[in-house]
């Protein structure tokens, strides 16, 4: 008895599909829009030359991480984490802290 192989057709899929269709990935794209969300919500609030060194990073239950490229940005900005957490805060987010993380990011 022969049977005929089966035949698997690959097509390709957008990452944004994958994501929609797969829990995991669907869980992680709307912690990542989440996370952007939040940066934009708050950008006016930060020095326009401080800007281009801040990053959205990982949202984590009620606390939420900024990538900061320097020491000498993530400073300037720790002053401002109670404002930023205020205004987030204000918008309806629940947040209770906000981390900064320092290191060299890609753009």
């Amino acid at each position: 008895m022969s049977s005929s192989p089966t035949i698997r057709r690959h097509h390709p899929v957008s990452l944004q599909q994958a994501a929609e269709e797969a829990p995991t990935l669907a869980r992680l794209a709307q912690l990542a829009r989440d996370s952007g969300e939040r940066l934009r919500a708050i950008e006016a609030s930060i020095p326009a030359p401080l800007r281009a060194s801040i990053r959205p990073g990982p949202v984590e239950g009620t606390t939420w991480c900024l990538l900061v490229d320097s020491n000498a940005a993530a400073a300037k900005l720790r002053q401002l984490l109670p404002l930023l957490q205020q205004k987030l805060i204000s918008r309806g987010w629940e947040i209770t802290s906000i981390r900064l993380k320092v290191g060299s990011h890609q753009k």
